[in-house]
């Protein structure tokens, strides 16, 4: 396990907060969010889905149902003392929140940076067919992060091929499941994001089958919404939306 890669638990009251993070990310990305929530009272579990957290190696070894059945099994643990659930999730881990929302009873959720459509500059349109991908991977240096807990910046540096299939199915999946969505929705995403493409929070929007969803958009921020400068902001939306009656 590198450092950052555990799940966390957080004890508040008898409202929870699952928080599942992005595709080759850590627990850790989502520990100021969980930190901020549990201040507010909520008991907040951060999960680590299969294969993160430890080494590329394991993520080629998993599928996008192995890392759903990890926020499956998050949201049983907080079932067991919590009242009332809400999920979170960045990127990857908002498609997830999506998909775990049709499967298990849960009172509302939040997707943040949800991936719909990637952005091309990302080369996803070169992505060898799956048959050529089993061993193979592709090298994305990424800059340290400042003002963030230290093990946010032990992420991946390999990303397996075969997990980024695994990834491009999991869209596939959550586009067609989205009319299924009828959880209370909020939907953020950054409009300087250059990751994922903003018009994927307006495909959900006109998608979903929620009566009651939201959409706020982050002015002046990337894709990273956690851990970015305007991370505050996108805390005390959530918040807010949690507690609305």
């Amino acid at each position: 396990m590198i450092d950052g890669g555990e799940s966390f638990f957080k004890i508040g009251g008898d409202e929870g907060v699952l928080l599942i993070h992005g595709f080759t990310g850590l627990p850790a990305e989502m520990l100021l969010m969980g930190e901020h929530l549990n201040g507010q009272g909520y008991t907040v579990l951060g999960v680590r889905l299969a294969g993160h957290g430890t080494s590329e190696r394991d993520l080629m070894r998993t599928t996008w149902n192995d890392w759903l059945n990890s926020a499956i099994d998050g949201l049983a643990i907080l079932r067991g003392v919590c009242k009332k659930i809400f999920v979170v999730g960045h990127s990857m881990g908002a498609l997830l929140t999506l998909k775990l929302s049709t499967l298990c009873e849960v009172d509302k959720i939040v997707t943040l940076a949800a991936p719909i459509f990637i952005d091309e500059g990302l080369g996803l349109k070169n992505l060898p067919p799956r048959e050529f991908c089993s061993d193979a991977c592709v090298i994305q240096p990424r800059r340290k992060l400042k003002d963030v807990p230290p093990a946010v910046n032990n992420v991946y540096i390999k990303t397996p091929l075969i997990s980024v299939h695994e990834l491009v199915d999991l869209i596939e999946e959550v586009k067609k499941i989205l009319p299924q969505v009828t959880a209370p929705i909020l939907i953020m995403h950054g409009a300087e994001d250059h990751t994922v493409q903003p018009r994927s929070s307006r495909f959900i929007m006109d998608n979903v089958g929620s009566k009651v969803k939201r959409f706020a958009g982050v002015p002046n921020c990337g894709h990273l919404l956690p851990i970015a400068e305007e991370r505050d902001f996108v805390f005390d939306v959530v918040t807010d939306f949690f507690r609305q009656k």
